[in-house]
C-alpha cells in the first residue's frame, strides 16, 4: 500500500507476481478494515510515513503487516517515473521477493513514551524560538546590555523598558506565550516523572550521572526492547553513531558519524555526556584524552557513543552504573 494522507493505493499480487486487484482507499476505519478482511491472512506493507501508526493498527488486525523503511527502499526512491500505481505495486514485488527492509514497530507503551518525550522536546524548541524574538525586540531599540528577561528580575526590567507601541505589544504577547508554555511543560514534566519512576529500566538509567528522568524515559522509548540488539555494535549504529566507511580495495577511509538512525537518541545521548564530562571522573577522563587529539566535537560524539555502550550492557545485565 502507498500510502497518502487522506487515502492510500493498494496493489494486490500473488505469489507469481500477477495483479489481482488494484484499488484506491480511503484513509478511515471503515474503509481500511473492508479492505484488510477482503485479505484477511495476508501479507503486506507499508512505507514508513507520519501517519502510517493508525492504518498500521488497523490492517495488524487482519494481516501480516511489514512497516518499510523509507530510505533504504530505494527501488522506489530513485525511481525515474514515479506515481501511486507505479509505487504500490513496487511495494508488493519487493514483499513477494522478501526483499523488503523493515522498520521497527514499537509496542503501543513504547510509541505513547515517545509521543510524551518528543512533546517536550518540541514545547522547547517553541519555547526557545519565542525567546531568541524577545531577544531581537530587545536588539532592534539599541537594548543590548540587560538582565535574563526571563527571570523574575528581568521580567520587572522589561516592565519598566520604555518601548514604542507596536514593539511593547509584541513583547506582551510572546513572554504570554512563553509564559503558557512553561506551565504545559510542567505538567509533562510531571507525568514524565511519574512514568518514569514506574520503569525499572528507566531508573537504572538514572544511576548514569547527567541522565535525569526525563532523557532516561527519552533513550528508554527510542531503544525500546534492549533484547532487539544482538550486540552493542547494532545498537551504535541505530543511534547513527558509527563512523562512516568508504571502501575500495584494501584502502578504507573512516569518516564522520552516519547520522542515520534515531535523531532522538543521538541527540539526548550527546546532551547527556555535555553533563556526565563535568560531574563523572570516567567520562571526563575519556573525553579529555580524545579532545586533546581531535577537539571538543569529536571528544563529545565519541563521549556519547560510549555511553551508549554502557547503556547497552547496564539494560542487558539490569546492573546500575558503575565503572569500576
Amino acid at each position: 500500500m502507498d500510502v497518502h494522507k487522506n487515502y492510500s493505493y493498494a496493489a494486490v499480487v500473488d505469489e507469481l507476481g500477477e495483479i489481482k486487484e488494484e484499488v484506491r482507499i480511503e484513509n478511515t476505519k471503515e474503509s481500511l478494515e473492508q479492505f484488510a478482511s477482503k485479505y484477511k491472512g495476508a501479507k503486506a506493507v507499508i512505507e514508513a510515513t507520519n501517519n502510517y501508526r493508525f492504518i498500521y493498527d488497523i490492517l495488524e488486525n487482519y494481516m501480516n503487516v511489514k512497516l518499510a523503511h523509507p530510505y533504504k527502499t530505494r527501488a522506489i526512491a530513485e525511481a525515474r517515473i514515479k506515481n501511486d500505481k507505479l509505487d504500490a505495486k513496487m511495494l508488493a514485488h519487493l514483499l513477494r521477493a522478501n526483499l523488503i527492509a523493515e522498520s521497527y514497530v514499537p509496542p503501543k507503551e513504547v510509541r505513547e513514551l515517545r509521543d510524551l518525550t518528543r512533546t517536550r522536546k518540541a514545547l522547547i524548541e517553541d519555547r526557545n524560538r519565542l525567546k531568541n524574538r524577545v531577544h531581537a525586540i530587545l536588539s532592534r531599540n539599541g537594548i543590548i546590555d540587560y538582565p535574563n528577561p526571563f527571570t523574575k528580575k528581568g521580567r520587572e526590567y522589561l516592565e519598566d523598558l520604555d518601548l514604542p507601541e507596536i514593539d511593547r505589544e509584541i513583547l506582551n504577547s510572546y513572554l504570554s506565550i512563553i509564559d503558557g508554555i512553561n506551565e504545559e511543560i510542567k505538567k509533562i514534566d510531571r507525568i514524565i516523572v511519574e512514568k518514569a519512576k514506574q520503569n525499572d529500566d528507566a531508573i537504572l538509567l538514572t544511576t548514569i550521572p547527567g541522565i535525569s528522568y526525563y532523557s532516561a524515559l527519552l533513550i528508554k522509548a527510542e531503544i525500546g526492547d534492549i533484547n532487539r540488539f544482538p550486540n552493542k555494535f547494532k545498537l551504535i549504529s541505530y543511534a547513527g553513531l558509527c563512523p562512516s566507511i568508504k571502501q575500495s580495495g584494501n584502502k578504507e577511509i573512516r569518516g564522520h558519524i552516519t547520522k542515520q538512525g534515531s535523531r532522538m537518541l543521538r541527540w539526548i545521548l550527546i546532551q547527556c555526556a555535555n553533563v556526565a564530562i563535568r560531574h563523572d571522573e570516567y567520562f571526563r577522563n575519556f573525553y579529555l584524552r580524545i579532545k586533546r587529539r581531535r577537539g571538543h566535537n569529536i571528544a563529545i560524539v565519541a563521549t556519547a557513543r560510549k555511553m551508549l555502550v554502557c547503556i547497552y550492557y547496564m539494560l542487558k545485565r539490569k546492573e546500575v552504573y558503575n565503572p569500576r
